[in-house]
């Protein structure tokens, strides 16, 4: 099974991001994300052997955390605005964010999954960019839109999902819900 761990947007702000979508699908041709499937990433575990699920759910439970003040605000590019191969918004959040993501990274290594190697970077993915998409409509767009902000929300828990393949996009189940503690 393939697996990761996400915090999930308040309905408010999920909502904000369902409008920014809407407005901006009509732009460009891309790969867009399913409204469903907004969330913001803190691990990337990738393929897990189900067996070995109740480990995984132990360790993720020993995660101690306090709630965190999450702004979802400004759009970008990955890698860059020039090449990009995702829309992103971005998120702005205090250091504990990072700790939190880093904690669960360290705490999954004894499981035999590994540790990240690149710094973390907290973002939505808005859309997947095929090579050679014409962007012009969607820079003239987000030009006319102004600064993007879709608000902010408190992450008192974080989820465990599975990801399967399907067309027109993978879907997300949650498997494992982990709040903060007390």
């Amino acid at each position: 099974m393939r697996l990761f761990t996400a915090l999930d947007p308040s309905p408010e702000v999920h909502d904000s991001l369902c409008r920014l979508l809407d407005r901006l699908r009509p732009t460009a041709g891309l790969r867009w994300s399913r409204p469903e499937n907004l969330h913001l990433t803190l691990k990337f575990i990738g393929e897990y052997p189900e067996p070995q699920l109740p480990a995984l759910r132990a360790a993720l439970s020993s995660v101690a955390f306090s709630p965190l003040e999450v702004r979802v605000a400004v759009v970008g590019f990955f890698p860059n605005p020039r090449a990009p191969r995702v829309f992103w918004v971005g998120i702005q959040a205090s250091a504990e964010l990072a700790q939190l993501a880093a904690q669960i990274d360290r705490t999954l290594e004894p499981l035999g999954i590994a540790l990240e190697t690149r710094p973390y970077s907290p973002h939505l993915t808005l859309a997947r960019i095929q090579d050679r998409t014409p962007l012009q409509t969607l820079h003239q767009t987000l030009e006319t839109l102004g600064p993007v902000d879709c608000g902010a929300f408190t992450a008192d828990r974080f989820y465990l999902y599975e990801s399967r393949p399907a067309p027109g996009g993978s879907i997300y189940t949650r498997i494992g819900e982990f709040p903060c503690s007390p």
